[in-house]
């Protein structure tokens, strides 16, 4: 009976709720549908995997059965490799027959050493021959892997070097236990596709992809093309241990699986949603009427809660007064923080209490014609005082809460906030006031213009944001166009200033008449105005000139400003314009006593400069620096560091150290330096420097650099004279010297031999004498001959000079002193470049390094082996030949002054006379070069020989 109860309520509780039981069949109907689906979605999705894994094995097995065959192939060429010599037999005939009897393989190499020597066919494969597979960088690595694991592996796929793609296996081959090479079979990609099976897939259900780690880069590279990511798709993946490849079969369509899912899930889902709507059907009838009753309650109940939300959680402040005291009843939260008081402190409030006082007034008169019913609703705006005595603005809109003929009760107050639009209408006016003010006393002519209809205009020519070129043209070419936009510009209003400039015209006469400003005539250059609207360009600066009421020609500067917020419409454009007649003048003036001023500089010889005293940054640089150095001012004026750059730099650091100290003391200064042309030449520059005091503190320095290049030449010369003549002088001082010294002695000695003679009593004694005067006539004859060996030395003007062979002439100076080389064991070590030419006279050349080098192994040390080394080098633009040795050494102090002087000797070797030095230093002087000397005792000695 329990049970039967139960069952009738639960009928009777679906039956007052016909939604839920229809939605209730349609859940569960749905849930079933649900389970079914689901279940047939696993079967097909796992018929379809287990196609997939056997469309896969099948391609593996096809793959790994052409590898299989690929391993006997290789293996039968490595057979085929004479065990003596290490060459194969009859390659060309076996790989033939091994490539017809495998179709899957597209060639056969034999590489040994790694070097690819056998390729069948060569037809096609051309490139691969020769190609060393151990020193490829892409190569090696797999193939030492082959070798390490002593079995055959397959590499790739990769790009191959006869062209195509495809997979190279490799078996390594040992000869006697000794690493012979590869025998290697070259499959290419299509084939290996063709036949595993690939090639014959249904393309439009799958398609492959095949992997392979890269041994050099470690990462995952694919080698058929991409077709998106398929991780996010169906596939299945098998590996091919033999290549390390992994190869891949992906559904195109991974959502086929659903497809054949729909139409049985919507047909479902139809029959649920057909089953519920008709439960509820059924079932609504008996609901309906308890509907209509409580349709009443629920939608009272509605309206208060839809006025409660809108009352608590507006934006703006509302409020409930009472329309007799005027306190507030109910407050929203936006209106309580209006006004900073909490709900319970402004439930004892009224709103006389808030409200500013000079608006109190209004605000009352407005709510008594409500009360009299007058008006139904009232705005305005008013000014609200807050609890911490701020002064806020208000917009308030009263609505009453009782109907007409009904008793006042209450009305509701909407409060919107206009605090910071009154901000702005106030700044917006004082900005107005301060904007007249400047415009109207502003000391330029002001122009407040209308040119909305000129681009309007402009725009149904379409010429706007039009290239600037074809619009000028456009215009140029159609004056009557230009003269339209002219008259459409409206004046606006006017300053003081354009009453004053175009006296006697009134104010009304300007806003009504452009042609004021610029007179019948079209300006030429109102194109560029029209050219800057087609643009979009603000802001226009232009300099013309206009007739003045007074038939003046007068220059102005023309401003044109589009007003911020106007920039599409051109509604409001400041036109200003500045008289600059005088200012034009003036620079006329200028530029009329610059250009002479210039002028005067450019005919001045010499460089006229300024720079700044701190930087040393030139300002100017006159013309003439083209002519003396070659730069132009441009190149000076634009590098800050130009002069510190081109000083020479011999000069460089004292230069600018002379410049500073004068400068620092204000002290004008003048001095001489050189500094380097374009050319790369040295001109020497007298800079004459004047220090600019502003102030009582150096601003700037001005000068002038003169150009004494070929004064210093001059200069030059006359001081190599002046040295000749000085150096002639001594020389003549000291042969007269010596010829004096030389002769005395000699006749000397003959004259007291003859007073002997006189005085001899023996004939023995006269024969004896007679031999002494023999022996001192020989003296004196060689004597003769050496100073006139030194007289045509120095007198021999026309000295003839040719280009000579030095490192020739040093191996003939050796030569001649062999004999003496060998016997003293002398080592002679020569650094002199082949073919270094020497302008010298032959016969002089010959003698200079004859004498050096023979007193190199006359005076050579008696306790080590003697050794000479010649060096040719370059010192201070001079070529040096220079002799040394390891002798005896010469001490110069005592004998400094005696070594290239005649008849000076300094040791006690038999064989010195002391004229080879004195002739070899007149030889190479008489050849304008000079000869020094460095020597220490028992350490050797070193002559340097400069030639010009």
């Amino acid at each position: 009976m329990k049970s039967i109860n139960k069952r009738s309520n639960l009928i009777g509780w679906f039956l007052k709720r016909p939604k839920i039981a229809g939605l209730l069949v349609s859940l569960i109907l749905c849930i079933v549908l649900f389970y079914v689906v689901s279940q047939r979605y696993q079967i097909v999705k796992e018929n379809k995997e287990k196609e997939m894994e056997n469309i896969l094995s099948a391609v593996q097995q096809n793959i790994g059965q052409s590898l299989k065959n690929c391993y006997a192939t290789t293996l039968t060429l490595a057979l085929i490799i004479n065990d003596d010599n290490g060459v194969p037999q009859n390659f060309d005939k076996i790989a033939s027959q091994l490539l017809a009897s495998n179709s899957s393989i597209n060639s056969v190499q034999l590489v040994p050493d790694g070097i690819i020597r056998y390729i069948y066919p060569m037809k096609g494969n051309e490139a691969a021959m020769g190609l060393n597979i151990l020193k490829s960088k892409n190569l090696r690595k797999e193939a030492l892997q082959s070798v390490a694991n002593k079995k055959m592996y397959f590499a790739g796929p990769f790009e191959l070097v006869q062209g195509g793609t495809g997979i190279v296996g490799r078996f390594p081959v040992y000869n006697e236990n000794k690493f012979w090479g590869f025998s290697a079979v070259v499959i290419r990609l299509e084939t290996l596709f063709k036949t595993s099976g690939i090639s014959t897939i249904d393309t439009s259900k799958y398609y492959f992809q095949l992997s392979k780690i890269n041994p050099n880069t470690s990462k995952e590279e694919f080698f058929l093309p991409m077709v998106g990511d398929f991780s996010t798709k169906n596939y299945v993946s098998k590996t091919i241990s033999d290549g390390d490849w992994k190869i891949y079969l992906i559904s195109k369509n991974p959502n086929d699986v659903y497809a054949q899912l729909i139409v049985p899930t919507v047909l479902g889902f139809i029959l649920a949603l057909f089953f519920g709507v008709f439960i509820l059907l059924i079932f609504r009838k008996p609901a309906e009427l308890q509907l209509l009753v409580n349709e009443q309650a629920t939608k009272l109940f509605n309206s208060e809660i839809k006025f409660k939300t809108i009352f608590d959680q507006a934006s703006v402040g509302i409020a409930r007064i009472d329309s007799y005291t005027g306190y507030f009843m109910e407050v929203n939260e936006k209106h309580r923080d209006l006004l900073g008081y909490t709900l319970e402190e402004i439930k004892n409030k009224n709103f006389q209490s808030v409200t500013y006082a000079e608006d109190l007034a209004a605000d009352l008169s407005n709510l008594e014609k409500l009360r009299q019913g007058e008006i139904r609703e009232y705005s305005m705006e008013k000014r609200y005082i807050t609890k911490l005595g701020e002064i806020i603005w208000v917009n308030i809109t009263v609505s009453p809460m009782w109907q007409i003929n009904e008793t006042v009760t209450t009305h509701i107050a909407i409060v919107e906030d206009i605090s910071a639009k009154k901000e702005g209408e106030e700044l917006l006016k004082k900005s107005e006031v301060r904007f007249k003010s400047l415009f109207d006393d502003s000391p330029l002519a002001l122009w407040e213009e209308d040119y909305s209809a000129v681009k309007k205009y402009l725009a149904e020519l379409n010429l706007i944001n039009e290239d600037p070129q074809i619009v000028t043209a456009f215009l140029q070419s159609h004056p009557e166009i230009m003269q339209k936009c002219f008259s459409l510009i409206k004046v606006l209003n006017v300053n003081n200033q354009c009453l004053i400039e175009y006296a006697p015209k009134t104010k009304l006469e300007h806003l009504s008449n452009t042609d004021i400003l610029f007179g019948k005539e079209l300006p030429h250059y109102f194109i560029k105005h029209l050219v800057a609207i087609c643009q979009g360009n603000n802001h226009l600066n232009i300099e013309a000139q206009i007739k003045n009421p007074k038939n003046e020609i007068r220059d102005i500067h023309l401003i044109y400003s589009v007003v911020k917020g106007y920039e599409d419409t051109l509604e409001r454009v400041i036109i200003a314009t500045e008289d600059i007649t005088e200012r034009k003048s003036a620079e006329k003036k200028a530029l009329n006593t610059q250009q002479k001023i210039e002028s005067l500089i450019n005919t001045v010889d010499g460089i006229v400069w300024e720079c700044d005293v701190e930087t040393l940054h030139f300002s100017f640089i006159s013309k003439k620096v083209k002519d003396i150095l070659g730069y132009n001012p441009e190149e000076w004026t634009s590098n800050p560091n130009f002069w510190k750059d081109h000083i020479h730099p011999d000069d460089s650091q004292w230069v600018q150290q002379f410049c500073k100290t004068n400068t620092d003391a204000n002290l004008n200064h003048d001095f001489e330096y050189r500094m380097i042309a374009k050319s790369g030449a040295s001109v020497w520059l007298r800079d004459i420097v004047n220090i600019i005091i502003e102030n009582g503190r150096a601003t700037s320095m001005r000068g002038i650099m003169i150009d004494i290049t070929e004064t210093k030449k001059a200069e030059k010369e006359l001081n190599n004279s002046f040295n000749l003549v000085t150096e002639q002088n001594q020389r003549l001082l000291n042969f007269s010297y010596i010829v004096s010294h030389n002769l005395r002695s000699h006749t000397s000695n003959i004259s007291s031999i003859v007073n002997l003679i006189e005085i001899s009593e023996t004939q023995e004694e006269r024969d004896e004498m007679v031999q002494l005067l023999k022996t001192v006539s020989e003296s004196l004859n060689d004597t003769m001959v050496h100073l006139n060996e030194v007289i045509n030395i120095r007198t021999n003007i026309g000295l003839v000079s040719q280009s000579i062979d030095l490192k020739q002439y040093i191996d003939t100076a050796q030569n001649v002193l062999t004999e003496q080389i060998a016997l003293n064991d002398v080592s002679i070590t020569t650094t002199i470049p082949k073919n270094v030419m020497v302008n010298y006279n032959p016969a002089y050349l010959e003698s200079i390094l004859y004498n050096i080098i023979s007193n190199s192994i006359r005076y050579r040390h008696p306790e080590r082996k003697p050794e000479i080394s010649i060096d040719w080098f370059l010192e201070n633009d001079m070529n040096v030949l220079q002799i040394s040795d390891n002798g005896v050494g010469i001490d110069l102090v005592k004998n400094a002054d005696k070594i290239f002087g005649m008849y000076k000797t300094f040791s006690n070797n038999p064989d010195s006379k002391g004229i080879g030095l004195f002739i070899t230093k007149n030889q190479i002087e008489a050849m304008g070069g000079s000869i020094t000397v460095e020597s220490q005792p028992n350490m050797g000695t070193t002559f340097k020989i400069y030639i010009q």
